[in-house]
């Protein structure tokens, strides 16, 4: 085996052997997806808290159809000041109303709460007022039967987006693509972070330890950086395989078993193209989603693309965290230089928001083709089906950019080892950059 083999080895099996990584590859996958449910049980658990409200009604017209809830309970507050309706026993705020709420739309409504208030509460407070002036405001028109005149013209339609440049009616739903394309950067945003980071701890701790010297006389500097980068390189591509085996043989086997019949023939219906066939277009959106979702196929090529993405993002990125470990002797002394990886990474996801909000927006196109942000605004464009070209093209720019940022890390590399008791400044890793 090469010395730079044995370097990868060593990195790799050391961070694959930890329990920590057993554990948090198998379990972050459910963790996920109890995090993500987990909201929905708690609020259908949980028992808001109950308000009582006194309302001073000086329009004398909304009080009357104010309907009290579990949560929320309005009592009459008839000839009171705000002060002494608060002192009022079993009473949590006051609600004034004025005289001419529902003819003039600048007024407001006041309410006055003895401790904090809720959101609910408040909106509960508002839908209610906001829907009986809106009644009151029709009445006054003077027309027979206008309740039923306005809901007879209400209208909901649903639209379906069908993919038109392509060989067959393709179903995409956007809003799953931006949530999948989100999902896919934070990930990413992650790995780049965390693994990175991980080089640069590894190289300050066996160079603080004096191990690097040694090392050195046996393997070549840009030999072991490069086992270095790979070896760790291969754990994180290791974890997204695993996960995207997991997330295959749900979207094959789990979600079609808990999906209803019906559910699943519209389904069925729009993978296939066969819109006219779904029986409710109402909520095509959902439906679109879920058949994305178990698509098993469109699931493998999106974790291997941002595999891809990853691996050759993160060659660029831990160069640089690599080049940086190497010229401090600790964590603390780091904190500075770390803002070379750090800065470029966050702006990347910023911009990778606004890619999954506009894929084909200038900005998305420009950002997804520069080396330093291009791994995860282009992870964000990709589940919206953009041409294979763009991301032929920004794959090799990121290469040609990851080629370039390891030169000029190995040249700081093969210095900062053995440099011991001085942080560096930016003047001299120039320095070290134009060393022969």
């Amino acid at each position: 085996m090469s010395k730079i083999g044995i370097v990868i080895e060593r990195e790799y099996m050391e961070r694959v052997k930890k329990k920590s990584f057993i554990i948090t590859t198998i379990l972050m996958p459910v963790l996920m997806l109890v995090l993500m449910a987990l909201p929905a049980i708690i609020m259908n658990y949980v028992d808001s808290s109950a308000t009582t409200v006194a309302v001073i009604d000086n329009s004398g017209v909304i009080l009357p159809e104010l309907k009290s809830s579990e949560s929320l309970t309005f009592r009459p507050a008839t000839d009171a000041t705000v002060d002494s309706a608060l002192t009022r026993e079993n009473t949590d705020a006051v609600l004034v109303i004025p005289a001419n709420i529902v003819d003039n739309p600048r007024v407001g409504l006041k309410y006055y709460a003895n401790g904090p208030s809720s959101v609910g509460t408040e909106t509960g407070i508002t839908d209610q007022v906001n829907n009986i002036i809106e009644t009151r405001r029709l009445k006054a028109y003077d027309i027979d039967n206008l309740d039923t005149i306005l809901e007879s013209v209400k209208s909901n339609v649903s639209l379906t987006t069908v993919r038109a440049d392509k060989d067959s009616e393709e179903s995409n739903s956007s809003m799953f693509s931006y949530a999948v394309g989100i999902g896919m950067t934070f990930v990413l945003y992650m790995f780049l972070l965390i693994y990175g980071q991980m080089v640069m701890t590894s190289i300050i701790e066996e160079k603080g330890n004096r191990v690097l010297e040694v090392v050195v006389s046996s393997v070549k500097p840009a030999q072991l950086m490069m086992g270095k980068i790979i070896g760790v390189a291969l754990v994180a591509v290791t974890q997204i395989i695993i996960w995207g085996i997991l997330l295959a043989v749900m979207s094959a086997y789990l979600l079609p078993a808990l999906m209803p019949a019906d559910a699943m023939a519209d389904v069925t219906a729009v993978q296939s193209g066969n819109f006219d066939q779904v029986s409710d277009t109402s909520s095509i959106e959902i439906i679109q989603a879920v058949g994305m979702l178990g698509d098993v196929g469109h699931i493998i090529s999106l974790v291997a693309l941002m595999t891809l993405f990853l691996v050759c993002g993160f060659l660029l990125y831990s160069s640089i965290f690599a080049a940086v470990g190497s010229s401090v002797d600790n964590i603390q002394d780091a904190s500075q230089l770390t803002s070379l990886a750090v800065f470029p990474i966050v702006f990347g996801f910023i911009f990778a928001m606004v890619a999954a909000a506009d894929p084909t927006g200038p900005v998305a196109f420009w950002m997804s083709l520069f080396p330093l942000t291009s791994p995860m605004v282009m992870v964000a464009r990709i589940p919206f089906g953009i041409p294979a070209w763009e991301i032929a093209l920004s794959l090799a720019l990121l290469i040609a950019g990851f080629v370039a940022m390891v030169w000029l890390a190995g040249k700081i590399y093969r210095v900062g080892i053995f440099m011991y008791g001085k942080k560096p400044s930016f003047k001299e890793l120039i320095r070290w950059i134009q060393y022969k």
